[in-house]
């Protein structure tokens, strides 16, 4: 064997990804091979760009563990401290045992009750962008995700405006954002998840909240931190992913008339568009594993501790997976795209995301006959998310 390629650029420097054309490098550098080494500044790691190597990392959580860290800036302190206990830096089996308790929470009469809070949400913020004629589609696209993990958790209604000031500070930051302001509002959402806590004790409700203070592990009690460090999991996790689809579907059926056409036309929200949406615009940048043991990485040799990083938008724009991956193809079928990636992590809120997308996608071509470009679109400078600053837009009613 030989060692794999060095990549030209510093595949970890986020401004790559906010001011660069990264799919173009991405198919570039795919085309060459399926693993690169990334030196520079942001570290060293091996990038895994194709859609066959990504998957099978991600099905392998005996050699790739998650425990030593899922992004590339993160810390390791804060890290270790959270190993085994938050859901996306736990490996097998403890693993399947959080997400079990979690999993628990979604009753029948819980799921409709958060399908009725995402209409509801939808109907509110498209009526309000659509009596202004439009404005910034990153504020319209943001309320339904604070609304539904809101509800979801167990965030009382007159409590949602709060935390989607204080999540949209916390999570929806880029590396330009005041860090203090960001630390001030974790700060915010941890104490508000504390007092939620000790009512959720005192009065358990239907939400994940009341799931986690009554789970078990092998007879104990979770303690408190497993469960704000969950909380602020499901937070982060459940706030990004439809919030970015959203506005970068919005953008792709405007860059793509024709798709948005066909929509229109359709009876109802045909199901291979939210797919579609997905792998087009791939909120999760790049998900992080490091090698439990010396393994092979696109025929290359990785000596065990080795951070591997899973460029998740590269592996659903891979011309082997996917014919023409650069066009939005609403009909594409299959579509066994990347966007929840797979495996162990696959992701626990995927069926809520499907749906909170469905709901949005068949209003907007329900409500609004056009969209255009009202001024510049500014990307987020970010190795972790795929996704928008500001996407002004003018709608108009249909």
């Amino acid at each position: 064997m030989v060692n794999s390629p060095v990549a030209p650029v510093d595949l970890g420097d986020p401004e790559l990804y906010r001011s660069g054309k990264p799919e173009e490098l991405w198919a570039e550098l795919r085309g060459q091979s399926p693993v690169w080494r990334s030196t520079g500044p942001s570290g060293d790691f091996w990038a895994v760009l194709s859609y066959s190597e990504i998957s099978r990392v991600l099905r392998d959580s005996a050699t790739f563990v998650s425990e030593l860290g899922m992004r590339l800036d993160h810390n390791p302190a804060a890290t270790a401290a959270a190993a085994g206990k938050m859901l996306i830096v736990t490996d097998p089996p403890r693993h399947g045992k959080i997400r079990g308790i979690i999993n628990g929470a979604f009753t029948p009469r819980m799921v409709r009750r958060l399908e009725e809070t995402m209409r509801t949400t939808v109907d509110s913020v498209l009526e309000e962008a659509l009596a202004a004629g439009g404005g910034d589609f990153t504020a319209v696209a943001a309320r339904l995700p604070v609304a539904t993990i809101c509800d979801m958790l167990g965030v009382p209604p007159a409590d949602w405006d709060f935390m989607l000031d204080r999540t949209m500070t916390a999570f929806g930051a880029t590396g330009e954002a005041d860090p203090l302001a960001v630390a001030e509002a974790h700060v915010d959402i941890l104490s508000y998840y504390e007092e939620l806590v000790e009512r959720r004790r005192r009065e358990p409700g239907e939400d994940i909240v009341t799931a986690l203070v009554n789970g078990e592990i092998d007879g104990r009690p979770l303690t408190d931190e497993e469960i704000f460090l969950n909380c602020d999991g499901l937070i982060s996790g459940g706030n990004e992913t439809t919030r970015h689809a959203t506005v970068g579907g919005l953008l792709a059926l405007i860059e793509h008339p024709g798709e948005w056409r066909w929509l229109r036309a359709q009876d109802g929200l045909p199901p291979t568009v939210v797919p579609e949406i997905l792998r087009y615009t791939s909120p999760a940048m790049h998900v992080l594993r490091t090698t439990a043991t010396d393994t092979t990485l696109g025929g290359f040799p990785v000596p065990k501790g080795s951070p591997v990083a899973l460029w998740l938008p590269s592996g659903n724009r891979d011309e082997a997976e996917f014919a023409a991956p650069e066009r939005l193809d609403l009909r594409r079928a299959p579509n066994r795209h990347l966007a929840f990636a797979h495996g162990t992590h696959f992701c626990l809120g995927s069926a809520l995301a499907t749906t909170e997308l469905t709901v949005m996608f068949e209003q907007l071509v329900r409500r609004v006959a056009a969209a255009e470009p009202a001024g510049p679109v500014r990307r987020m400078r970010s190795t972790l998310i795929r996704g928008h600053e500001a996407l002004p837009v003018t709608l108009r009613a249909a």
